[in-house]
């Protein structure tokens, strides 16, 4: 089966994931997902990720992130959301960059450059697509 929005289905296998706290969320693997990943993990929402091998088409493993015990345990990640889809594209110049939360949390941006945050995106002076926000 196809999807039309690959990012949106990985974003909710993440949210509806971390609404049952689940140790790990898989799904299938492409290398936008896998930058993607690497950028929250990168940024502290993610534990780790890892590619796994499968016969028709590899599986992405993502390990969630927590915080306190177990009867207070709560997310790292409070909210992830779709910025951009395929229907409405969401491009941004340099200076139109969004601050998400006052800087508590970020803009995932593709860029000329890779993926990568939005203070990054900033700090090097490029805009590009806004995929999605997380907090």
């Amino acid at each position: 089966m196809t999807m039309s929005d690959p990012i949106a289905d990985m974003l909710t296998r993440i949210r509806n994931a971390m609404m049952r706290q689940h140790e790990t969320v898989s799904m299938p693997h492409s290398s936008m997902k896998e930058r993607l990943a690497k950028v929250l993990t990168e940024e502290g929402y993610l534990a780790d990720y890892q590619q796994l091998p499968g016969s028709p088409q590899p599986t992405l493993l993502l390990r969630l992130k927590y915080t306190g015990d177990r009867r207070v345990r709560r997310s790292v990640i409070t909210g992830i959301e779709r910025v951009s889809k395929p229907g409405r594209r969401v491009y941004v110049a340099k200076d139109e960059i969004p601050w998400i939360l006052s800087g508590m949390g970020i803009a995932v941006m593709t860029t000329s450059k890779g993926i990568m945050t939005g203070q990054q995106a900033r700090r090097m002076g490029i805009g590009g697509e806004v995929l999605c926000k997380v907090w």
